[in-house]
């Protein structure tokens, strides 16, 4: 009897490197959202429709959703616990980032409702 040949090995996931590019569009004064922001990652993939959105435990990454018939689904998102955490943490800290600048800002004649785009952030 010939005994079936070996499954081949599933393919290893590697921590590729990913650099993650955030640029933050608008801060907003009021209102739950806080800021509206696109992301690239690795200079070949865009999204744009992300938000830094205010929530009982501080600031969170809205992603791009749409609204289906159990509630609200994101059109895209990290797969992994560990781009995940990269990905949200590159975002707020770009929205600290435009926070922290906005002072500077104001006193150079900017507008007190809405503040200009900050520079691209890249981790």
């Amino acid at each position: 009897m010939k005994k079936a040949p070996d499954p081949a090995p599933a393919p290893q996931r590697e921590g590729l490197p990913m650099q993650v590019d955030v640029k933050i569009h608008s801060l907003h004064a009021s209102g739950p959202v806080l800021a509206d922001a696109s992301v690239n990652l690795n200079g070949c993939f865009a999204i744009r429709g992300v938000k830094v959105v205010e929530g009982s435990n501080g600031p969170f990454v809205s992603m791009p959703s749409y609204k289906g018939r159990d509630g609200y689904k994101d059109i895209c998102f990290p797969c992994t616990k560990e781009f995940h955490q990269q990905f949200h943490q590159a975002v707020l800290d770009s929205y600290q980032q435009s926070l922290v600048q906005l002072p500077h800002q104001r006193q150079s004649g900017m507008g007190q409702e809405e503040a200009p785009p900050a520079p691209e952030m890249r981790i």
